[in-house]
C-alpha cells in the first residue's frame, strides 16, 4: 500500500506528546512550528502515487505496490533503482531532509536481507525482524530511530550498588510475559515530530558491563509514557514562505526521546542484553550500508542545491567572468561529480550479502560519509564569500513590496541589467537562509556529526580497508632487491 499525503497527515493527529519548551503541541499538522515541514513530508508520499513515478518510487510483489526503499535488492539493476528513488526524493526536499523515511526504511531493509544475524536460539528476533519489517512496508510507514546515549550520561553499570535508574540512559526497567519495560533517554530522535515508528536501539559501542541498555525495539510515536522533547523548530523563527523559504518549510526537528516505564510487547523487541548483538545488527546485516547510502545521495541533493546558488550568486554579482571566480566554480563542479562519482561506485563495486541478496560498496559508502563531514563546512563558507555583504543590503522583509511607494523606489534602485529588485531578493533570502541563518548552521554542525563524530566514521573506513593487500604490495616491492643492490649503480 502507497499512503497518500493526506492519509499520513491524518496519521500524525494521534495524540503523540511533543514539547517545545514548556508548550505541549497539540497537533503538529496544524501546529505553525511544525505544519509546513509536515507538508512537505506530505508531498514525498503524494509524489510515490504520482503516475509519472509509478516506476522509479515503487515496486510490485505479490499484487502490492510497495515504497523503493523497501526493495530487498538482487542485482545491479535493483541497486541502481533504490538509488535513482533515493535521488529523486531527496531532490524534492533539496537534501535538506537528512532523516527521510527512506533512511531508517533502509536500515530495517538492509537488516532483511541478512535476518540470521538476528537469529538467536529461543528468542525468535529473526521471525520478529522480518514481521516487522513487512508491517511498515505494507502500511507505509514512517519510521525514524534514536540509537545514541544521551552525552553526558553518568556511567552506571549493570551491577552499580546506585539505582540503575538514576541513569538518564535508555534501559530495561523490568520484563514479564507480556514484554518489556524500557525507561531513560535516547538521542537524537531526528524527524520524531513526524514519523509513525521509532526504532530504538545502539549504533554507539555499549561498554561490556551496560546489558541493561544492549536492547534493540520499536515503538508508535504516540506510545504512553513517550516523550519527544524538541530543538526550537526554525519554522517557529521564521518571518515567512518568503523571507525564510528553507527553513520554514524543510525543518525536520531533532528532538530527544524520553520514555517513562514504556511498555514494550514482546513482538517488537528485536535484541536484549547483548551488548555485541545489538551494534551488530547494523554492522553485520546491509543495515548501516543502506541506510547511510541513502546518505550519501542525499548530501549530493544537497551540493547540487548550494552549487546552484553559487552559480546564480556569482551571475547577480556580474563577477562570473573574473577567473578567480571561474576557478572557485570549477572547484566545486568537481565536488558535486565527486559525490556523484562516489555514489555510483558504491553500486559499480557492489558485493555480496548472502540468500542472492547484493549490497553497496561498503568501503566507498564510508569513504563518501568522510568526505561529506570533512568538505561541507568549507563549501558553505566558499559560498558564503562569493555571496559577500550583497545580503545586507537587502530591505528586511517582503512587507516592503506591499507598500506601492517602497516597492517603486526598491524596484528602482535594487534592479541591475539583469535582474528585476524582487528576483535579487529572493535570490539572496534564500542563499542566506541555507547558508548564514540558525537554520544554516544547524545543516553545518549536522552533516560534520551526521553518521557520528568525524573520528567514528574514519573507523569505519579503516575497518574496511583491505590492509592485507596494502602490506603485500610493500612486501612484493621490497622483495625486487636485496642485499646484493647495496652498492651504487654504476653510471650508464
Amino acid at each position: 500500500m502507497l499512503r497518500s499525503g493526506n492519509d499520513y497527515l491524518r496519521s500524525l493527529q494521534d495524540g503523540r506528546q511533543i514539547f517545545v519548551g514548556s508548550r505541549l503541541v497539540e497537533d503538529v499538522t496544524t501546529d505553525p512550528a511544525f505544519a509546513a515541514s509536515a507538508r512537505s513530508f506530505a508531498r514525498l508520499f503524494d509524489l510515490k502515487r504520482d503516475p509519472e513515478h509509478a516506476s522509479t518510487l515503487s515496486f510490485e510483489e505479490n499484487g502490492e505496490r510497495h515504497s523503493f526503499y523497501y526493495l530487498r535488492p538482487r542485482n545491479t539493476e535493483d541497486l541502481r533503482f533504490r538509488m535513482n528513488g533515493h535521488k529523486i526524493w531527496a531532490d524534492a526536499s533539496h537534501g535538506l531532509f537528512g532523516r527521510s523515511p527512506d533512511h531508517v526504511g533502509s536500515f530495517i531493509t538492509g537488516m532483511t536481507c541478512r535476518p540470521e544475524v538476528f537469529d538467536v536460539p529461543g528468542h525468535g528476533f529473526k521471525d520478529r525482524l522480518l514481521a516487522y519489517y513487512e508491517y511498515i512496508r505494507d502500511n507505509d510507514l514512517y519510521v525514524c530511530y534514536a540509537t545514541h546515549p544521551p552525552q553526558g550520561a553518568r556511567n552506571y553499570s549493570s551491577d552499580s550498588k546506585t539505582s540503575f535508574f538514576e541513569s538518564p540512559a535508555l534501559h530495561v526497567a523490568s520484563t514479564d510475559a507480556d514484554g518489556i519495560t524500557v525507561h531513560g533517554m535516547k538521542t537524537l530522535a531526528t524527524g520524531g515530530a513526524f514519523c509513525d515508528e521509532i526504532w530504538i536501539g545502539n549504533l554507539t559501542p555499549l561498554a561490556p558491563d551496560r546489558t541493561r541498555e544492549a536492547v534493540t525495539c520499536a515503538i508508535p510515536a504516540n506510545t504512553p509514557g513517550l516523550t519527544l522533547w524538541s530543538r526550537r523548530p526554525s519554522a517557529q523563527a521564521a518571518a515567512s514562505a518568503f523571507d525564510n523559504p528553507l527553513s520554514s518549510r524543510f525543518d525536520e526537528s531533532d528532538c530527544m526521546l524520553v520514555c517513562e516505564n514504556v511498555k514494550v510487547p514482546w513482538s517488537r523487541v528485536f535484541t536484549i542484553g547483548n551488548v555485541e548483538l545489538s551494534r551488530a545488527i547494523y554492522m553485520e546485516t546491509g543495515g548501516h550500508y543502506f541506510g547511510n547510502h541513502q546518505s550519501n545521495i542525499r548530501f549530493w541533493s544537497k551540493l547540487q542545491l548550494i552549487i546552484g546558488l553559487a552559480n546564480k550568486i556569482a551571475a547577480s554579482a556580474g563577477v562570473r567572468g573574473i577567473p578567480a571566480v571561474q576557478d572557485t566554480l570549477g572547484r566545486l563542479a568537481a565536488m558535486e561529480a565527486t559525490i556523484a562519482g562516489l555514489v555510483h561506485g558504491q553500486i559499480a563495486a557492489h558485493g555480496r550479502l548472502g540468500d542472492g541478496h547484493v549490497v553497496v560498496n561498503q568501503r566507498i559508502m564510508y569513504a563518501a560519509l568522510s568526505w561529506c563531514q570533512e568538505n561541507y563546512g568549507q563549501i558553505c563558507a566558499t559560498v558564503r564569500e562569493l555571496m559577500g555583504g550583497v545580503i545586507f543590503q537587502m530591505p528586511a522583509d517582503v512587507s516592503i513590496l506591499h507598500d506601492d511607494a517602497l516597492n517603486d523606489t526598491f524596484q528602482a534602485y535594487w534592479s541591475t541589467d539583469k535582474e528585476t529588485a524582487l528576483d535579487r531578493m529572493k535570490l539572496y533570502k534564500l542563499a542566506w537562509d541555507l547558508l548564514a541563518s540558525e537554520f544554516g548552521a544547524r545543516h553545518v554542525q549536522y552533516e560534520n556529526f551526521y553518521a557520528g563524530p568525524p573520528f567514528l566514521v574514519r573507523a569505519h573506513s579503516m575497518r574496511e580497508a583491505p590492509w592485507t593487500a596494502f602490506d603485500d604490495k610493500i612486501e612484493r616491492l621490497m622483495a625486487t632487491y636485496g642485499t646484493g643492490d647495496a652498492l651504487p649503480m654504476a653510471a650508464e
